[in-house]
């Protein structure tokens, strides 16, 4: 999965303000072996300040709209939490809805009852402003574990296939240094869960902490190990920066476990 942050405060340094920029983003992912892309309009990094849904619709917006008009060939997901950015988004032509909240705002059940898109069911412990002031767990991958199951049975409940769901333990979002290094060594658990799992790792700060690297753009090799770590331990789908250089990585990992490339 590629990222493409339509934003001009995200925390990589990769975002763009052009929809036409992040068109070509999204068709350079394409070329660089991509499996599907990801637009979001708003920034989540930790203290980052919430965008209204006008602004965000005026972000993400065409860029769905124009890649749907260039018979783009890729599954298109929208990176929101708002369920009016969600709803025309899909119309547009996203097919996937990846929720930081986890399905938890106001009307986003109903949302997907209603559509039935294939959902990415997110942890995070508070919320971008407050999730890396002091979180704390009595036992991290079993909590997260469990939200992960609650909010999948309740999305279940109110009609998603169970087939449409995805789960994503929220790697830097309420986490630790050694949070973040527990979910990637006992990813398994996760995946007991019967769910497809994404891992979001890419070029972030804990990677920085670990190797003392400041700049973002510089974590590739770091993000490299966890991509790895992650594909062995059960990750499904990456969501990456550097398309290119994960996609390599992803597929000598799956060579290495014997799986059909």
């Amino acid at each position: 999965m590629g990222i493409i942050n339509v934003t001009p405060d995200s925390f990589s340094g990769d975002g763009v303000v052009d929809a036409d920029a992040a068109v070509a983003r999204a068709w350079k992912f394409v070329e660089d072996g991509a499996d599907i892309v990801d637009v979001g309009g708003e920034s989540t990094r930790p203290g980052s300040q919430p965008v209204p849904a006008d602004e965000e619709m005026r972000r993400v917006l065409p860029v769905i709209e124009k890649l749907r008009a260039q018979n783009f060939p890729l599954p298109i997901s929208v990176d929101t939490y708002k369920p009016q950015v969600a709803r025309l988004a899909l119309e547009a032509g996203a097919c996937i809805l990846n929720d930081i909240f986890g399905l938890r705002q106001p009307g986003m059940l109903e949302l997907v009852a209603e559509i039935k898109p294939t959902v990415v069911i997110m942890h995070m412990q508070g919320t971008p402003q407050t999730m890396q002031i002091n979180p704390t767990y009595t036992d991290c991958v079993s909590e997260i574990a469990d939200f992960l199951r609650q909010r999948a049975e309740e999305a279940m409940a109110v009609g998603l296939p169970k087939d449409r769901i995805i789960v994503d333990p929220g790697i830097g979002f309420g986490k630790t240094v050694e949070h973040n290094l527990e979910i990637l060594r006992r990813l398994r658990e996760i995946k007991a869960l019967g769910f497809p799992v994404l891992i979001g790792t890419s070029r972030k700060s804990f990677i920085g902490k670990v190797l003392g690297i400041d700049v973002p753009a510089e974590r590739v090799w770091g993000t490299a190990a966890t991509v790895a770590l992650a594909i062995a331990n059960g990750a499904d789908i990456v969501r990456v920066h550097d398309v290119r250089e994960m996609v390599q990585v992803a597929r000598m990992t799956d060579a290495i476990l014997g799986r059909k490339l």
